[in-house]
C-alpha cells in the first residue's frame, strides 16, 4: 500500500468551520496510535470561507462524509466544493424526525422551552438519539468503515455541528482499530470547547430569548456530554454483547477489512 505523507497534529481554528480537527495521534490498546492526516472531524463545510476552503484543499482530502439531512442542508446549505474531494452523503437522522421539536428550539418562548426541555427531557432525548444511531444505523456505519478500507482515506467526517452525528461516527470508526474507549471519550468531549461548540441559534436573540434559563435548557442539545457517548457504548454491549461482535455482526466487518483499515489509519507496530 501507498503510504501517504506524514502531517503534524491539525487542530486549526477555521473562520467559517466549526469543531474541526484531526483524531491523529489517539492511542490504541496495542501501543500503536492513529495516523496524522488520515481522519478529521468538523462542523458542516456550507459556510466555508476562501481561506477555509483552500486550507481543506491542502490536507489532500479523498472523501467528505456528511451526515446531515435534507432539513439540515435547507437550514444551512450545501458543501462548498473541495476540487479532486469526493463528497458522499449518508444521512443519519430522518429528515422529518423532531421537525416541530427543533422548531421550538428555535422559536419557542421559555414556557414552550420548560416543556420539552426541563427536569432531565432535552438529555433523555440526546441519550435515545445516540442509541438509535448505534442500534438503527448500523448499515450506514458499515458503507463508511468499508469505504474507509477501500479507497476513501485521508477522510473528513461532519454531520451540523460535528458533535453528534459525525461524533458517533468517529467514535465507531475507532472503535473499529482498536482506540481506547477513554481517548474516544476525551476527543468527543473537545467539542465544548469555546471555539468549537455550535452556535445557538434561536429567532428571538434579545436578553429574554437567550436568557441564562434559556442556555441552561438548550445545554443538553448543544453540548457534548459524557453520559451520552456512554449510552452509545451501553447500546452496543446490550445489542450484541460487546465490540467485537458489534463490529463483525453488526457491521459486518471482516478481518481482513479490519486490517486494512488499521493499515490505513494506525501506525506501525
Amino acid at each position: 500500500m501507498t503510504q501517504l505523507p506524514e502531517v503534524p497534529p491539525t487542530d486549526t481554528e477555521l473562520t467559517g468551520v466549526r469543531n474541526f480537527r484531526d483524531v491523529g495521534g489517539l492511542p490504541t490498546v496495542d501501543g500503536r496510535k492513529v495516523r496524522h492526516g488520515r481522519l478529521y472531524r468538523s462542523g458542516h463545510l456550507a459556510h466555508a470561507t476562501e481561506d477555509d476552503a483552500a486550507f481543506l484543499a491542502g490536507l489532500g482530502l479523498h472523501t467528505v462524509f456528511d451526515f446531515r439531512n435534507a432539513a439540515d442542508h435547507k437550514l444551512d446549505g450545501l458543501d462548498v466544493e473541495l476540487p479532486g474531494v469526493r463528497n458522499v452523503s449518508i444521512p443519519l437522522s430522518d429528515p422529518a424526525d423532531g421537525a416541530e421539536f427543533w422548531r421550538l428550539v428555535r422559536d419557542g418562548n421559555i414556557q414552550q422551552l420548560r416543556s420539552i426541555l426541563a427536569d432531565g427531557r432535552g438529555s433523555d432525548r440526546m441519550i435515545a438519539s445516540y442509541r438509535s444511531i448505534i442500534t438503527d444505523r448500523t448499515a450506514e456505519h458499515s458503507r463508511v468503515l468499508h469505504a474507509l478500507a477501500e479507497d476513501s482515506v485521508p477522510a473528513l467526517m461532519h454531520c451540523a455541528a460535528g458533535k453528534d452525528r459525525a461524533g458517533l461516527s468517529i467514535a465507531v470508526s475507532l472503535l473499529a482499530v482498536g482506540v481506547e474507549k477513554e481517548a474516544i471519550e476525551a476527543d468527543y468531549l473537545k467539542s465544548n470547547d469555546a471555539h468549537r461548540r455550535y452556535k445557538v441559534r434561536r429567532s428571538d436573540t434579545s436578553s429574554a430569548g437567550m436568557s441564562d434559563e434559556v442556555m441552561e435548557l438548550l445545554n443538553p442539545l448543544f453540548g457534548a456530554h459524557p453520559d451520552y457517548l456512554a449510552a452509545a457504548f451501553t447500546a452496543i454491549e446490550e445489542t450484541w454483547g460487546g465490540t467485537e461482535r458489534y463490529l463483525t455482526e453488526g457491521l459486518k466487518l471482516t478481518p481482513a477489512t479490519r486490517e486494512r483499515l488499521r493499515e490505513r489509519l494506525v501506525e506501525d507496530a
